[in-house]
C-alpha cells in the first residue's frame, strides 16, 4: 500500500471514533448547566415545592433532579454525537481544538450575526409577551396569582441551561435523531440528509422545544390553548433559528445564539 494512502486511511479512522474529548466536554457542561439553573427553576416554582416539600425534603427533590440530570445528559450526548457525525453535523468547534487545530478563524464568520439574532430574537419575545400574551392572560394571572419573580443573577446562571443543556438536548440529540431518520426517506448521494429532512427536522425540534418549557410555565399559571400557543410562539422561531446555525456552522453557534437570547430574556428584563 502507498503510504499516502496509509496515512488517509490512518486519518479516517480517526475520525471516525468516538470523540471522548468532545464528550466529556459537553456531558460535563450540560451538568453545570442543570446545576446553574436550580436557583432560578426553585423560585419560579416555590409556591409548587412548598406543597411537595410537606412531605419531601427539599434536598431530595434537589439531588434527584442532579442524579436524572446527570444520566439524561449522559445519554444525550453520546448518542447526538454518535448521530451528528453520521449526517456531517456535530460540535466542530471542540473537534479542531482538541485535533490541535486554529479555530478562531471558524468562529468569525457566526459570531456577529448569532449573537445579533438571539439578542434581536430575545427583545422580539419580550415585545409579543407584553403586548399581545400578558394582556390576553392578565385575567389568568390575577386568578392565580401571578407568578414568583427572579432576580438577575439567577437568570444569568439559567442563561447557562439554555445555551448549553437544551441545545444538547434539543439541537446535538433530537434534531440529529430526526435528521438522521429522515434521510432514510431522502438523502443526498453521500448518504447525508437532505436539505429538506434537515429543515423538517430543525423545525419539529423547535416544535417540542416550545413544548417543552410548558412544564415549567404549568408550576406558574394553569395550562390553557393561549398558553400553549405563547410557548410555541415565543420560543418556537428562535428554536427554528439555532437549529439553522447547528446545521450551517454545529452546535457550538447555536449554544452561542441562545445564550445571547437568554441574556436579553433572564438577565436585563429577568422574565
Amino acid at each position: 500500500m502507498r503510504p499516502f494512502a496509509q496515512k488517509e486511511n490512518k486519518y479516517m479512522e480517526k475520525q471516525n471514533r468516538f470523540n471522548w474529548k468532545v464528550f466529556l466536554v459537553l456531558w460535563g457542561a450540560s451538568i453545570f448547566g442543570s446545576l446553574a439553573v436550580l436557583p432560578y427553576a426553585l423560585t419560579l416554582q416555590a409556591t409548587t415545592l412548598e406543597k411537595i416539600t410537606a412531605t419531601v425534603p427539599l434536598s431530595v427533590i434537589v439531588t434527584a433532579q442532579v442524579i436524572q440530570s446527570v444520566v439524561l445528559f449522559g445519554i444525550a450526548t453520546a448518542l447526538g454525537l454518535l448521530l451528528a457525525k453520521r449526517i456531517g453535523l456535530g460540535a466542530p468547534l471542540l473537534e479542531r481544538f482538541f485535533a490541535g487545530q486554529k479555530v478562531a478563524d471558524h468562529i468569525k464568520p457566526f459570531l456577529l450575526p448569532v449573537i445579533l439574532f438571539g439578542a434581536v430574537g430575545g427583545l422580539i419575545i419580550i415585545g409579543l409577551d407584553k403586548f399581545v400574551f400578558m394582556p390576553a392572560l392578565a385575567t389568568q394571572l390575577a386568578q392565580e396569582g401571578g407568578s414568583q419573580t427572579t432576580t438577575p443573577w439567577q437568570g444569568f446562571l439559567a442563561s447557562f441551561y439554555g445555551g448549553i443543556s437544551e441545545e444538547v438536548l434539543l439541537r446535538l440529540f433530537l434534531m440529529s435523531l430526526l435528521a438522521w431518520l429522515g434521510k432514510f426517506v431522502s438523502h443526498t448521494a453521500d448518504g447525508k440528509p437532505t436539505t429538506g429532512v434537515l429543515w423538517i427536522a430543525n423545525i419539529l425540534a423547535a416544535i417540542l422545544f416550545g413544548l417543552g418549557h410548558l412544564p415549567a410555565t404549568a408550576a406558574i399559571m394553569t395550562i390553557t390553548p393561549l398558553v400553549v400557543v405563547r410557548a410555541l410562539v415565543l420560543n418556537g422561531f428562535l428554536g427554528i433559528g439555532f437549529g439553522y446555525f447547528y446545521s450551517k456552522y454545529g452546535l457550538e453557534s447555536a449554544m452561542l445564539s441562545h445564550f445571547s437570547a437568554d441574556i436579553i430574556l433572564h438577565v436585563v428584563f429577568s422574565i
